[in-house]
């Protein structure tokens, strides 16, 4: 067990699935302290049980979306109260964990649609600062504490029918970079995880239901699993306190780049 880990305080967003649920199960396998939070609070009832299991200290979970600022709000106030329950002002969280998100459509600017363009812009950015604007009070005062955003290789390269959630990424990179600088003498760490394709629900949810499309992103080959990053992030936040990742960008072996994927031909009988 990593000991820097063990009753630490974990904040991790988006936990019902994908990343956000292997992260639970990840920290909570290092004896963390869970607080989690995401739309699906049936499914995120089912992840925090998951982690008790695994070896969490404790794992707690309240409903949570990051694209309404009262929810944020109040998430982060019953945070202050599940951390230190008899005295909240001295509440202390050492990991936050940015990861809702996601894309939404593969549209054309030209086709492109408001609540898609919308959505990506309210979950990918402004959900990233409301949570860590909430957070920050919980850790300039906790040197070592470490904000973790989930990127994408889409924040740095550009594809067709991606423009927004392209933007969206590219926008969660800056403001990685403009906490770093804004941060600097706190202690606080701030990183990106940037993966590139992963298989996880996210094709699913941005082909908005559509399974044998979503399967058809993965096709061929090896892509990341959620489980994967979820390793990676109990890796950059167990570092001594005095290192930081600043930007880790991971993908599979068979992607070279966004447009550069080698996919296996299935085999025939």
């Amino acid at each position: 067990m990593t000991s820097a880990l063990k009753n630490k305080w974990i904040l991790i967003t988006g936990a019902s699935s994908g990343f956000g649920a292997a992260a639970a199960r990840a920290f909570a396998a290092e004896g963390a302290r869970l607080l989690l939070g995401a739309r699906r609070v049936d499914r995120l009832e089912q992840v925090a049980a998951e982690s008790r299991q695994a070896g969490a200290a404790e794992a707690h979970c309240r409903g949570l979306d990051v694209c309404q600022t009262a929810s944020v709000d109040a998430f982060l106030a019953w945070a202050r109260q599940t951390i230190t329950p008899r005295q909240p002002s001295d509440a202390r969280l050492d990991v936050l964990i940015n990861n809702a998100g996601g894309a939404l459509g593969l549209d054309t600017v030209a086709q492109g649609k408001d609540e898609d363009w919308e959505g990506m812009l309210q979950s990918n950015v402004l959900g990233v600062l409301r949570m860590t604007r909430a957070a920050l009070p919980l850790m300039v005062s906790n040197p070592g504490s470490s904000i973790l955003n989930i990127g994408s290789v889409a924040g740095r390269v550009a594809y067709e029918g991606g423009a927004a959630y392209c933007a969206a990424k590219a926008g969660e990179l800056m403001i990685t970079r403009a906490l770093r600088l804004e941060l600097n003498g706190t202690g606080v760490r701030v990183s990106t995880i940037d993966p590139g394709m992963a298989e996880t629900e996210f094709s699913l949810v941005r082909f908005k239901g559509d399974a044998d499309r979503a399967h058809k992103v993965y096709e061929g080959t090896q892509p990341l699993l959620a489980q994967d990053v979820a390793d990676i992030l109990v890796w950059v936040a167990s570092r001594p306190p005095h290192v930081n990742i600043d930007e880790l960008l991971v993908k599979s072996v068979d992607q070279a780049a966004i447009h550069k994927v080698f996919r296996r031909k299935p085999k025939t009988e």
